[in-house]
């Protein structure tokens, strides 16, 4: 059985202060409002609804917690970010969006990986590039193409060539990884779900048993925000 299936719902941070102070190693899901983020985690977990959008994009400002392992003993969290990039998003929500996920990204020291989805359609977006300029050299990342169902099988290729060309350009000294992924024929799940294990294996020995040390001082604004 995947170690994803166990994923449960933990907690809803919806400030820096509120971030767990365990030490478990943590793997951020990123992306645009659209994307597909809560519906590949979804897929990943096999779970129906453990993540979900709002309705109105722009209205989750939050970070959710998902534990996987044991009941009585988590080994990980699965973190779920709010969509960034939707215009209509009012000003005081891009900001939070910046102080809170933004940070989070640049400073939390239990991450150890983190899924950027991205629609295929649209490859990498200037939000998406500004985000991964973020991300700590040390700390793995995958962009993970999603409905690619929606182009012919050529095209999909050609996209992820280009894609996995530019983020070498954008982390040269990063061994990052691009993969295709679909919600719809479960395309790419596998692939993801290993690669997301294989992460949580290897780092979870080294987790600091210790507070979680964020430091929005050193952070830096980041993208607009969305639901």
């Amino acid at each position: 059985m995947s170690l994803l299936t166990s994923a449960r719902f933990h907690t809803t941070v919806a400030a820096l202060a509120q971030l767990p102070r365990d030490g478990l190693v943590e793997l951020a899901f990123v992306g645009r409002s659209n994307a597909g983020k809560s519906t590949a985690i979804n897929v990943l977990c096999n779970r129906k609804r453990l993540a979900f959008s709002s309705r109105t994009p722009g209205r989750t400002q939050a970070l959710n917690y998902f534990a996987v392992g044991p009941t009585d003993q988590p080994i990980a969290y699965l973190v779920d970010t709010p969509g960034y990039g939707y215009a209509s998003a009012p000003l005081e929500t891009k900001r939070t969006w910046d102080t809170l996920a933004g940070q989070y990204l640049q400073a939390r020291t239990q991450l150890a990986g983190v899924v950027l989805l991205a629609d295929i359609r649209r490859q990498l977006t200037d939000l998406d590039r500004k985000l991964i300029e973020w991300i700590p050299s040390q700390v793995r990342l995958v962009v993970t193409l999603t409905k690619s169902d929606k182009l012919p099988r050529q095209q999909a290729s050609t996209a992820l060539r280009s894609v996995r060309s530019e983020l070498q350009r954008l982390r040269p000294q990063s061994p990052d990884t691009v993969l295709l992924f679909s919600a719809l024929n479960r395309s790419g799940r596998d692939e993801l779900s290993a690669l997301v294990e294989e992460w949580i294996g290897q780092s979870s020995q080294a987790a600091s048993a210790g507070p979680a040390a964020v430091s929005p001082d050193t952070a830096t604004p980041g993208p607009a925000a969305s639901g």
